[in-house]
Parts: C-alpha cells; sequence; structure tokens
C-alpha cells in the first residue's frame, strides 16, 4: 500500500475507483498534467528544449536572462587578459565553461577512450572522516585528500602541472528478467593516472559525478523545505521499506548548517552557493563566496600563478556575474511532457506506482509564495523527486560520505525532461557517473530501498517494460 504522503487527491481518486492493487489507477490524464514546470513551463522539444527561460519570464527579465546565458556559455581565459571579464580561468580546472559541463544545458558524460580530459564528468576525493578534523568537515562535508583537495582538476594553465588524468573502464554485470531476456549492464572502475603531485593518501575514497541537466533548477529551490521534509521517514515508520532522509549541509552566506538541495548527495543548499563552488572547482575561478583559488600547499605553483582579480579587490567572477548566472540558472525552463494521456504512456505510469517508484520520485510539489522569482511563486510542478537522500544499495555505492549522507545514498534525481536527453546530448548515458546506457540499465541498477521497485520491474513482461519506459521518455 501506497504512503499516504505521496498520494495526490486524484492518484486517492483513482485508487478508490480501481478497488484492487493490480488495476489501473490512470485511465486517463490528470489535469495540467503535461505541465511539469507549471506556468514557467516551455514547449521546445530538440536540441535547445534545456536552454528556454521560464515561459512566464516578462520581455525585459529576458534580457538578464540572456546575459546569464553569455557567461554560463562563452568561455573564461588565462589572466592577465584584455578581456577582463572573463579573466582569472584556473589555475587548476576542468574545463573553461560552464557550458562544456552542462552540454547545452543538460547532462554530461563520461569520457571517450580516446578522450583527452573528462570535462563533463568530475571525480571528488575525500579522505575517512576524523573527529580531529570536524570544524572543517561541518563545512566542507569531507576531509579533502591533503595533496589533491576534494576534487580532482585534469587540467591546467600553463606553468601549472595538471593534477591528473581520468579514464574510465567497464566489465559486464549480467541482468536476467524473469522472462529470461537478459541485460549486461556495465560497472565503471575509475582509473587515475599521471598523479602530478606525488601519490594520494592511501585511504583516499572516489566519486565519479557527470554533470546533471540544469533545467527546473529554480523551482527545485523554491520547494518549501517543510514540504520537503514531510516526505522523510529516516527510521521508516510506516515500515514501507522507503527512509528518505534529509542532508543537511554548510550554508557558506548564513554560516549555519541548513537544509541540502541540490548535487547528487543534496551537499549543496542554495543555487548560488552551487554556483560559486563550480566556478571555483571546475574551472579556478574566484568569488565572494570563494574568495580563493582551489590550490593546495602543497601546489606552489598554483599558489604563485597569476589570476584575474583586480587591482580594486574585486574578484575574478563578480557580484553581478554571479547574479546574472544565478538568474539564469534558476530560470531555465522545463520542457512539457509529450504524450500524457497516449495508452501506453497511461499504462506505463500506472506500472511506475506498481513497482512503488513514486515513493521516492515524488511526483508533485507546489512552490512557495515567497520564491525568489516571481516567476517560480505559487507553481504546480512536477519534478519526480523527493530531494531527499535514499540507501540505494551496494551497486551504486561509492563509498564516500558527504555530510550526512552516507557512501551508500543518494539524492532522488529529479526525472523531469529525461525522456529528451538524447534530443539534447545525443546519448542516453544514466546514474551519477553514466553507467547506464539508457533507462532500463538505469532502473536496473537500483538497489537498497529500490530493491522491491527492482524486482518488480524484473517480473514485468517485454510488453510492460515497453509501457514503463514509454512513460519515462514522456517526462
Amino acid at each position: 500500500m501506497l504512503s499516504p504522503r505521496h498520494l495526490t487527491p486524484t492518484l486517492f481518486l483513482a485508487m478508490a475507483l480501481s478497488g484492487c492493487d493490480d488495476a489501473p489507477r490512470f485511465t486517463q490524464a490528470e489535469p495540467d498534467e503535461e505541465l511539469s514546470g507549471g506556468r514557467a513551463t516551455v514547449r521546445k522539444f530538440d536540441q535547445n528544449a534545456f536552454s528556454m527561460p521560464s515561459a512566464n519570464l516578462s520581455p525585459t527579465r529576458r534580457l538578464d536572462f540572456s546575459v546569464g546565458n553569455s557567461f554560463f556559455r562563452n568561455p573564461w581565459v588565462i589572466a592577465p587578459s584584455t578581456t577582463t571579464a572573463r579573466d582569472g580561468l584556473g589555475p587548476l580546472f576542468n574545463t573553461n565553461a560552464c557550458q562544456n559541463c552542462h552540454i547545452k544545458d543538460g547532462r554530461g558524460h563520461p569520457p571517450e577512450p580516446n578522450a583527452d580530459n573528462a570535462v563533463s564528468m568530475l571525480v571528488r576525493l575525500s579522505l575517512p572522516n576524523d573527529p580531529a578534523y570536524a570544524s572543517v568537515i561541518e563545512k566542507l562535508g569531507v576531509l579533502p585528500e591533503p595533496v589533491y583537495g576534494g576534487q580532482l582538476q585534469d587540467m591546467a594553465i600553463p606553468g601549472v602541472a595538471p593534477e591528473a588524468k581520468v579514464r574510465v573502464s567497464y566489465h559486464s554485470v549480467p541482468v536476467t528478467f524473469n522472462d529470461g531476456t537478459r541485460v549486461e549492464l556495465r560497472q565503471p572502475t575509475l582509473q587515475i593516472s599521471q598523479l602530478g603531485y606525488g601519490p594520494m593518501h592511501p585511504q583516499t575514497r572516489f566519486s565519479a559525478r557527470v554533470a546533471p541537466p540544469m533545467i527546473g533548477l529554480g523551482l527545485l529551490e523554491a520547494i518549501p523545505e517543510a514540504a520537503i521534509l514531510a516526505n522523510a521517514d529516516p527510521d521508516d515508520k510506516n515500515r514501507d521499506g522507503i527512509s528518505g532522509r534529509a542532508n543537511r549541509v554548510w550554508d557558506d552566506t548564513q554560516q549555519k548548517t541548513v537544509l541540502g538541495r541540490f548535487g547528487w548527495k543534496a551537499g549543496q543548499p542554495s543555487l548560488e552557493q552551487q554556483n560559486a563552488h563550480a566556478f571555483a572547482g571546475d574551472m579556478g575561478l574566484t568569488s565572494r563566496l570563494k574568495p580563493t583559488d582551489d590550490c593546495t600547499a602543497s601546489q606552489t605553483d598554483c599558489l604563485q600563478a597569476a589570476n584575474g582579480n583586480g587591482v580594486d579587490g574585486e574578484l575574478e567572477v563578480s557580484d553581478n556575474i554571479q547574479r546574472l548566472v544565478l538568474f539564469y540558472s534558476r530560470n531555465l525552463g522545463v520542457p512539457a511532457r509529450r504524450n500524457v494521456a497516449d495508452s501506453q504512456v497511461l499504462a506505463g505510469k500506472n506500472l511506475f506506482y506498481k513497482a512503488g517508484c513514486q515513493q521516492c520520485h515524488t511526483p508533485q510539489f507546489t512552490t512557495a509564495a515567497d520564491a525568489a522569482e516571481p516567476e517560480l511563486a505559487n507553481q504546480v510542478i512536477r519534478p519526480y523527486s523527493d530531494l531527499l537522500l535514499h540507501d540505494m544499495g551496494e551497486g551504486l555505492a561509492d563509498h564516500r560520505s558527504e555530510f550526512q549522507a552516507s557512501g551508500n545514498e543518494w539524492r532522488t534525481p529529479p526525472l523531469w525532461g529525461i525522456g529528451l536527453i538524447g534530443q539534447v546530448n545525443g546519448h542516453s548515458q544514466f546514474l551519477h557517473d553514466g553507467r547506464a546506457r539508457n533507462l532500463l540499465e538505469a532502473v536496473l541498477w537500483h538497489g537498497g530501498e529500490a530493491q522491491a521497485a527492482q524486482q518488480q520491474v524484473l517480473a514485468f513482461t517485454g510488453e510492460q517494460r515497453d509501457a514503463l519506459l514509454a512513460f519515462l521518455n514522456s517526462l
């Protein structure tokens, strides 16, 4: 039986009418179901589907969106440069433009075998937590590797050594459906070579992360905290096997611990902080929230390299640039759903609920009246995420904690827009490290709290699997 906290009034009615758990709950589309982002929903379904401003932005506000887009899309350069608004790249970095990771504002991917750099996949580093460094862990969420820090950068400006080269290899993991259909999943193994600053600590833990899509982030930020916490059940008091937990993380602006929302383990509290940390870690750019370059004490060439900070104390990412990029990232619109009334999509939706997927991929929220941007306020949105942490089992574990998230826990990723990844990004690689080559493989990797759902899917017939995928591809 589904937990009442996950049921909309429409779903309560559908269940009452069905009278049987195996009967269809949904025989028609729900009102406005195609509007995943409420009135901010956009109707663009090609390779630019993730790059459109919220549909309800005024023409004047779209100008700020366009300027923010320019700083997100265009490359930064090495300092000193005549391009003073965009200089200061590095000394260590993963890419020279936000858009290189979030390709067309969409999903990144693991490096190809012949790639020079990983670019849209990065590697987090840390050591096991040590009580002696409690104050560091409180603010960073991890204990960084002493020589290489908390993130591995595989690129650098001239005169500074890159930290390493990153590659991924795979071996097959067979899975068989109840009807005998066999699928070969791929298990990734990170390969770190050409270390630029000597050996790493022997207890270093690694976590590969591909860049997630940028759509709807402002709407997620506008979900009331109470609405997120209402779905948390850390002790599984209702005994449904789902024990979503909130991550509690450090807020650089408020200087206190708050609810985490963003990142693969909900390790960031706000889009402003997420952007500032990405500028610093991914591109080596200083800002008000991250005023120093991402160099450790062992990296003397990095510490001595020129930067783009102004003589008047202005940092490489000025407050104005930060504001414009924040506005842009808050207002990337969510595309409308397609084929919501199609019989196969409705059948797949019923199977999604039958498997219990909605217990973590919460379909619907209403954003707060006091959202940071008025266009995002009071919107009924359908992100299909509870923004909580869930134990996903040993198969997906990175064994690396982050604030209160364990090495087995991941934040439920929103599913909106997932059916357009192929059109936008030209690939279909999913999960935090891109190991899944399609949505079915992504489902089959689910373990831990999602083990029961995975077992339900393994029992589906080929026709049912096709229906489930039709529903997911409509999102």
